[in-house]
């Protein structure tokens, strides 16, 4: 698939996928969300860690609404349709992506683009960052899976305040709240988030078990994740990486994992 709307390229084992509608503030249309699955799929297979950006002053402002079919006057109208068709599957590519995927984020991160940056696995955020549940303000409900993500990151009660006020969330908030993984000052989030997709990248093999298995455990009663934990390690036991890593460990050198 060519892309018009995301940027792609490799970088020492980091796919990098750019969101590229500035003059929206990178607004997620059809085109934009379909270009990104494609992108998150060639990433699967090119590359052992993912970092998205967005181009310009923001993250992702949202939905892109100006491209909005829906008639008011229809009863039957359904905004899901979007999500079923592209929105939803976004987060999911994300969340199934079987390597570790980090955010970065700057200006907004609103909608279903705060969901996209919150999927990230580690989430980098400029100082002049900021989270907005902008759905109570058009008389819509937190999609992308945003109900699952602030609950789980923040609980029940802040994730209501956000979801029901709507108010911008900090960076700085947001990090106190365990919402995010690090704040870096704005000139500085290009660099320090690629630093740290680069590292993952040039982790082991286990890396992807181990995102798979915490995030599975999210969601799971104790034994289910010792179940999943077990599962993993015999996969991680049987990978080049580990022989690597333990003998390097042995030798009392720095491993040299290649993913495998």
């Amino acid at each position: 698939m060519a892309y018009d709307k995301i940027l792609y390229s490799l970088d020492q084992g980091v796919a990098h996928v750019s969101l590229n509608e500035p003059a929206t503030r990178n607004a997620v249309s059809r085109t934009l969300g379909e270009e990104l699955i494609d992108a998150l799929r060639r990433a699967s297979v090119e590359a052992r860690a993912v970092l998205i950006t967005g181009e310009g002053k923001g993250f992702c402002s949202g939905a892109n609404l100006a491209e909005t079919t829906l008639d008011p006057n229809d009863p039957a109208r359904d905004p899901g349709m979007s999500l079923d068709a592209y929105m939803h599957p976004m987060v999911m590519a994300l969340r199934m992506l079987d390597m570790p995927v980090v955010t970065a984020v700057q200006g907004a991160a609103a909608g279903i683009g705060a969901s996209l940056a919150l999927a990230g696995d580690i989430i980098v955020c400029a100082e002049s960052a900021y989270f907005v549940q902008a759905f109570r303000h058009i008389g819509l409900v937190g999609d992308g899976g945003a109900t699952w993500l602030l609950t789980r990151a923040v609980g029940r009660v802040r994730a209501m305040e956000l979801l029901l006020l709507g108010e911008k969330l900090s960076a700085a908030q947001a990090h106190e709240w365990g919402l995010v993984t690090r704040v870096v000052p704005d000139e500085e989030l290009g660099s320090a988030a690629l630093n740290v997709a680069r590292e993952l990248a040039a982790g082991p093999r286990s890396l992807g078990m181990i995102k798979r298995t915490a995030w599975a455990a999210n969601d799971s009663s104790l034994e289910a994740a010792m179940a999943a934990e077990r599962a993993a390690q015999r996969e991680a036991s049987r990978s080049e990486d580990f022989i690597e890593g333990v003998t390097a460990f042995l030798g009392k050198r720095p491993p040299h994992f290649k993913g495998r």
